[in-house]
């Protein structure tokens, strides 16, 4: 056995998985206690935006968005403007007919998931998905829920049958995974300074100050 400068199988890439962003909306996000709301923005806005910019195919959902529980974060759709949310009246996403024509429509076997509430709207579609051969991966950062319990439970189970977590930093930087690929460096650090919290502040830092490049 020989070690190869090559990534493993097991990284997510943009061509290589599907994106699916769920019920990111405001009556689900008021009683949303497991994470800051403010964070929350800021991760799914990382998600998106990396997605967007890195050409990851990607499907909006929303569940009961003009009767209850209104529109999704313009964060998430200001990434993809013109895109067309997937309206559900089903709680588990993978049960919503229009969603699975599209999943199947893009014809890739590798999903990553976020939204709210971890325990119901990405419990379903994720157990759904393995239980039908796909591979999965959860944001856990990019969810919420009602309570801590709630979420933790809910990421226990997932991990339980096979999901497999990560965050939204990580998302993108997974992405990226290399800053000597020019053509997208500074999309990445531009949308870290923007959402990534303190790394962007550290970002803005390290280029203001001394002019810091990671690629180099």
């Amino acid at each position: 056995m020989s070690a190869t400068a090559t990534p493993g199988k097991l990284l997510v890439s943009p061509r290589d998985h599907t994106l699916i962003m769920i019920d990111f909306q405001s009556q689900m996000s008021f009683a949303t206690k497991s994470i800051d709301a403010v964070l929350l923005r800021n991760n799914a806005a990382l998600v998106a935006h990396a997605a967007a910019g890195f050409g990851v195919s990607t499907i909006l959902t929303t569940v009961a968005e003009k009767t209850f529980s209104g529109p999704m974060f313009s964060e998430i759709t200001d990434a993809f403007p013109g895109q067309k949310l997937l309206d559900r009246t089903s709680m588990n996403t993978w049960e919503d007919a229009a969603v699975i024509d599209e999943v199947n429509r893009i014809g890739k076997k590798r999903l990553v998931m976020c939204g709210l509430w971890t325990s119901v709207c990405i419990v379903g579609p994720t157990l759904s998905a393995l239980d039908q051969g796909f591979e999965v991966y959860v944001i856990a950062d990019a969810c919420g829920d009602v309570s801590d319990e709630a979420h933790e439970r809910a990421m226990d189970r997932m991990v339980q049958a096979g999901v497999r977590p990560m965050t939204a930093l990580q998302y993108m930087l997974e992405l990226q995974r290399d800053w000597a690929r020019t053509e997208t460096y500074d999309m990445t650090t531009g949308i870290a300074k923007k959402f990534g919290g303190a790394y962007g502040l550290g970002i803005i830092y390290a280029k203001s100050m001394f002019g810091a490049s990671e690629g180099h």
